[in-house]
């Protein structure tokens, strides 16, 4: 839909206006310590799950049934070949 320049300018201005009248609230802001910790937290929870399916790798390259490293993680054997089965393939 077309619109004349001075539309878009009235809304340039709209919209500028709104921007320098924008009082952020201080109950929106993240805590940076937080936020630094859970950063870290999910890094480290990728590394370990890295190191978990290098883990199952190697237990399946040396014949562990899925039923033992089922026990390993917590799971059932089932649940650890749905899992992991195309992970270390």
């Amino acid at each position: 839909m077309p619109r004349t320049v001075e539309e878009i300018l009235a809304h340039a201005d709209e919209l500028a206006a709104r921007f320098e009248a924008y009082e952020p609230d201080p109950t929106d802001e993240l805590d940076a310590g937080a936020v630094a910790l859970l950063r870290a937290a999910v890094t480290e929870r990728s590394e370990a799950e890295r190191h978990l399916v290098d883990a199952v790798r190697a237990a399946r390259e040396a014949g562990m049934p899925w039923s033992a490293i089922g026990s390993f993680v917590g799971t059932s054997g089932e649940a650890a070949r749905q899992r992991y089965s195309a992970k270390v393939a």
